[in-house]
């Protein structure tokens, strides 16, 4: 099976730095507010494709330079050659913005965005694709495909988004592609909670470290079974959770965990 370190990963089109077993993700063009480009979409996607195979990482905070999360897709580098495009290579571009979002959500690592300013487009289809999100109250979130006359239909949103704020909402925001701010996505069940700006990373990457040092394997299954059983009736996921929690008290961690509560211990996790 194929193993690998991504410690020492050298990132090209965006920030990459690892803290014990924490790797920080940071979109860095902060002059323009974070936009992607066609080849930091595909790094990111790669990237998080490779994190299924890593040993060494086991939790990502994502989060961008300059008191901004991601202005989404780059008007003059990604829009600009898009209207001169024809159907194969418009589909080829997103398929593939919409394989980052499958990638982030297919790795075992649960991801924290950390999200302050703005976090519009494929930005806020970043978030959705993390596990958890922390924001600031200044923060903007916006879905904004609508307003350059695409459908609110793009990376997963009108999967993604339904399921974490509920369908009505969810409509609202997709189909007038209007800002909201920190405090009313909080209301929503979009921001886990909101922090101080200048305490919004260190959070972040706290909240990452501690799911870090915890169960990683049940960790990794959490993330699975979330994602699986959307499409899941009730009886089949009761099912597929029994088969998951029994893989779970195979693992050693498990053995650990009983031993440290009988001792009166606090179990460390090693993730096997």
């Amino acid at each position: 099976m194929k193993r690998i370190q991504l410690a020492g990963y050298r990132a090209e089109h965006f920030g990459y730095a690892v803290a014990g077993k924490v790797a920080t993700i940071t979109l860095n063009r902060p002059e323009r507010k974070n936009p992607l480009t066609f080849d930091s979409y595909g790094e990111l996607r790669d990237l998080f494709r490779e994190l299924a195979y890593a040993t060494d990482i086991k939790a990502v905070v994502f989060t961008g330079a300059g008191g901004n999360f991601c202005s989404g897709g780059d008007v003059h580098e990604i829009i600009g050659p898009l209207v001169r495009m024809k159907m194969p290579e418009l589909l080829e571009f997103t398929r593939m913005t919409g394989d980052l979002v499958k990638a982030m959500r297919a790795c075992p690592q649960p991801i924290v965005a950390a999200i302050d300013g703005v976090c519009t487009g494929a930005g806020a289809m970043i978030a959705c694709g993390s596990d958890l999100r922390l924001a600031t109250a200044r923060s903007k979130l916006a879905f904004l495909f609508v307003r350059v006359g695409l459908a609110g239909a793009d990376m997963g949103a009108c999967t993604l988004l339904p399921r974490l704020i509920g369908l009505s909402r969810a409509a609202d925001l997709l189909f007038t592609g209007r800002v909201v701010g920190g405090e009313e996505a909080e209301r929503y069940g979009f921001h886990n909670r909101l922090v101080e700006p200048e305490q919004l990373l260190g959070e972040a990457q706290a909240l990452a470290a501690s799911l870090a040092d915890g169960p990683n394997f049940g960790h990794a299954m959490t993330k699975t079974m979330l994602w699986q059983e959307w499409s899941s009736g009730l009886g089949e996921s009761i099912e597929a959770e029994a088969q998951a929690q029994a893989i779970c008290m195979q693992t050693q961690d498990f053995e650990r965990a009983y031993h440290a509560f009988a001792a009166k211990q606090r179990p460390v996790f090693e993730g096997n």
